[in-house]
């Protein structure tokens, strides 16, 4: 079966994470990705470590099923050079700051006068205007500025890292193939290309929705340790087991609650968590600090209550629930090894099953104008 963005052509200006990953998806549907870097190091994230041969494993997992050609931007020939690509192109991906694509003469504008058809997408971190658009910043500045950081507090009340990178995923990367793949049906309809401008930090808002509605409508802004889903009930919380590892229970629910109540055998007189949240969260600690993690694993064991015990990447990898959805079948061909593709949220139905390479930097220079 054909997958469906078979025939789209991707050129990808982008480095390190969101536009790869955005570009990623696309080429994983069927797009045919081209990367532009530029001459003898390309894409910053070759040069990560560990690595596979030449280039890092993050390349890798990145850039599976893409070309990639060589070429410096600031060379007077290279538009030229990379002219009949630009016509042909369906969607460019960039991640540069505003106005630097302009200065390159491959601004959206002057794209636009070769390929009126052409979605140009930009994905930065704080969109194409505003007093920040040309701020440098990484994922932890636009978590921090967005609040969501704020929300996440250690025991010592200072927030603490996210270990995913999602603004780049969640706010860039995603967004950027949502808009590209409504771009492609909007174009469907009218034949015109158009311009997206993808922000990182405006895109995490929607997953603080319960805490914009929670404080506009009340004026009390939510904090960590303090809302329900931020360590402000004893029913969303992680504690510690008696042997250091740690149980992730999240039993919202009254049936859920009184379920894991029964089971880790809290005192009746705590179990109403209304009166003093703070109590009854202490009290479930010491329950669970009682035993160790395999006898809780064992405890909830075909239980309806919405725990579990907090699992190692190690641990995950090898789960068997994430083996039976075959969630680590698709791989990735390289000269030392083939990888475990990323898992990326792209149905097996629309995904070819075939190991397929990343590229060498360079490789798909004879797609270029001679110059």
């Amino acid at each position: 079966m054909s997958r469906p963005l078979e025939g789209v052509t991707v050129l990808d200006f982008s480095t390190l994470l969101p536009g790869p990953m955005c570009t990623l998806l696309l080429a994983e549907a069927g797009a045919r990705v081209i990367k532009i870097e530029r001459p003898g190091t390309g894409d910053e994230m070759r040069g990560y470590t560990p690595r596979v041969g030449a280039d890092s494993v993050n390349f890798a997992l990145l850039n599976r099923g893409k070309r990639s050609i060589a070429i410096d931007l600031k060379d007077a020939t290279a538009r030229t050079r990379l002219e009949p690509l630009l016509r042909a192109a369906d969607v460019v991906v960039e991640q540069f700051r505003p106005g630097v694509m302009d200065r390159l003469g491959l601004g959206y504008e002057a794209l636009r006068a070769l390929n009126p058809r052409l979605i140009y997408c930009a994905i930065t971190g704080y969109g194409q205007t505003g007093p920040r658009a040309q701020v440098a910043a990484h994922d932890l500045n636009y978590v921090a500025e967005s609040g969501m950081l704020s929300l996440a507090a250690g025991a010592d009340g200072a927030p603490v890292v996210p270990a995913a990178l999602v603004a780049d995923l969640a706010g860039g990367a995603y967004p950027a193939v949502i808009n590209i793949l409504l771009a492609l049906r909007q174009r469907d309809r009218d034949g015109a290309g158009c311009k997206l401008d993808i922000a990182m930090s405006d895109n995490l808002f929607s997953f603080l929705y319960w805490a914009l509605g929670e404080g506009e409508l009340t004026g009390a802004w939510p904090g960590p340790a303090s809302a329900m889903v931020t360590g402000g009930s004893p029913r969303y919380q992680v504690y510690r087991t008696q042997d250091g590892r740690f149980v992730a229970a999240a039993p919202l629910e009254q049936k859920f609650w009184e379920t894991f109540c029964a089971t880790i055998e809290l005192p009746a007189a705590l179990r109403d968590d209304r009166p003093d949240p703070q109590a009854t969260r202490h009290a479930v600690a010491q329950c669970i600090a009682g035993r160790s993690a395999d006898a809780w694993r064992a405890a909830f064991a075909g239980k309806d209550l919405c725990c579990c015990i907090v699992s190692t990447m190690q641990e995950a990898v090898a789960d068997p629930q994430f083996r039976a959805r075959g969630l680590f079948a698709h791989k990735i061909s390289t000269d030392a090894c083939d990888l475990t593709a990323v898992p990326v949220p792209v149905v097996d139905a629309f995904r070819d099953p075939q190991p397929a390479g990343y590229p060498r930097l360079g490789e798909g220079n004879d797609l270029l104008v001679r110059g």
